[in-house]
């Protein structure tokens, strides 16, 4: 598969499965891609499956984490480097006031996350925490039926403002008292090989104190091929 019909296929089988945390999937797909990856990820979507991305996310989900994931995926965001500082403070104050309010429903926080460009976006963030001395993912916490839609919106802004650290952070996550998410672990190493693979084995590194590679070569399947393979893309010699 080339990378859209492989982001498309990762998206269809997230729906199907619609596991513990399966929007994070289409979180990815469509926060951590460029406008023009998303929408040949979208037209691969299209022609393998004969339906619209969009028309699955929404049959497949309901609530503010339709409405949310539907805009995310819908979006082709400028991809310039023309910035308003005004705007970014401007919505600072907005998202601060959703927050102060436990308005965390409200369509600001989704217009501002799908429609702006991710310089914007990140500009924005600064802006709160220069405003307000904390980040907006330490003020995005509620009452527990939030919580699932809260997740979506954290996980949304962790893709959009440094996408290696949330990847090297869905590595560490991937091992838990119940074993290895090794959908989770081949998905990211898969997906990030040709890109920045690289900077988030460092991150890994220096946020866990071991090597990427160590931690596959112990946790994965030891059938062979597929820790082999894993480790080819790490770039490890065995």
């Amino acid at each position: 598969m080339d990378p859209a019909e492989r982001d498309a296929a990762y998206a269809k089988e997230a729906l199907e499965k619609a596991t513990p945390n399966y929007y994070k999937v289409i979180i990815e797909i469509g926060c951590t891609r460029t406008s023009e990856e998303l929408l040949a990820i979208k037209r691969s979507y299209q022609f393998l499956y004969k339906h619209s991305l969009e028309e699955d996310v929404a049959s497949h989900t309901f609530g503010d984490i339709r409405r949310l994931l539907v805009a995310i995926i819908s979006t082709y965001r400028y991809e310039g480097h023309v910035l308003d500082e005004s705007v970014a403070n401007s919505e600072a104050n907005v998202i601060h006031q959703v927050i102060e309010n436990k308005c965390f429903r409200d369509d600001e926080i989704i217009r501002i996350l799908s429609t702006r460009s991710k310089k914007q976006l990140c500009l924005t963030f600064n802006a709160f925490k220069n405003i307000y001395g904390s980040t907006i993912t330490k003020g995005l916490v509620g009452s527990p039926s939030d919580d699932e839609y809260l997740d979506a919106v954290r996980t949304a802004i962790r893709c959009i403002k440094y996408p290696q650290r949330y990847f090297a952070k869905v590595l560490r996550n991937a091992k838990s008292e119940f074993g290895i998410d090794d959908d989770a672990v081949s998905r990211v190493i898969i997906t990030r090989a040709e890109k920045d693979l690289k900077e988030i084995k460092d991150l890994y590194f220096n946020r866990n104190n071991a090597n990427l590679e160590d931690f596959v070569a112990r946790n994965t399947c030891s059938d062979g091929d597929y820790k082999n393979f894993l480790l080819a893309l790490l770039g490890t010699s065995f």
